[in-house]
């Protein structure tokens, strides 16, 4: 009886520690841009606050073969799309993942994603401690011309 419970303890402390990194990051408007037969590549975007710091790690998600965080910026006068390894989340600051800046993409495409559908994502987010947890969410998937949520610029 002792062992059951000693395994109980255990599971539901491990169950706590991600809980409080989950409901630490907050993601939402989270929403994937449409693709046409053929076309392997598209971009999710969403908005993520962390409310005491932390950093975006990774992104997964069944639809795809590989999936990278990017950035979108302008060197001298050319748009340039990059993957890079981390996309920190300052304290208390929305962080807007949206087209033409940070985005999650989504390579390698097993099927064309058709707008009404829904599409998983893992995040795997790092926090103060260096450890590391995942966040699961769907986005909407958007007809292939959808603009984001709002035309305010970015922010981070």
């Amino acid at each position: 009886m002792k062992t059951v419970r000693s395994v109980l303890l255990t599971a539901l402390l491990a169950m706590m520690s991600g809980a409080a990194m989950s409901s630490d990051v907050d993601v939402k408007a989270v929403w994937v841009r449409g693709t046409v037969s053929g076309q392997k590549a598209t971009g999710a975007f969403m908005e993520v606050t962390s409310k005491s710091g932390a950093t975006l790690v990774g992104a997964s998600s069944p639809v795809a073969g590989v999936t990278e965080i990017h950035e979108m910026k302008m060197v001298d006068g050319v748009m340039q799309m990059r993957a890079i390894p981390r996309l920190e989340l300052p304290a208390g600051k929305p962080v807007k993942l949206a087209p033409g800046g940070y985005h999650v993409m989504l390579m390698d495409l097993k099927q064309p994603l058709k707008a009404g559908e829904s599409v998983p994502l893992i995040l795997t987010v790092e926090g103060k401690e260096k450890k590391t947890e995942t966040i699961e969410v769907k986005g909407e998937v958007r007809d292939l011309t959808a603009a984001p949520l709002s035309s305010q610029p970015m922010k981070n």
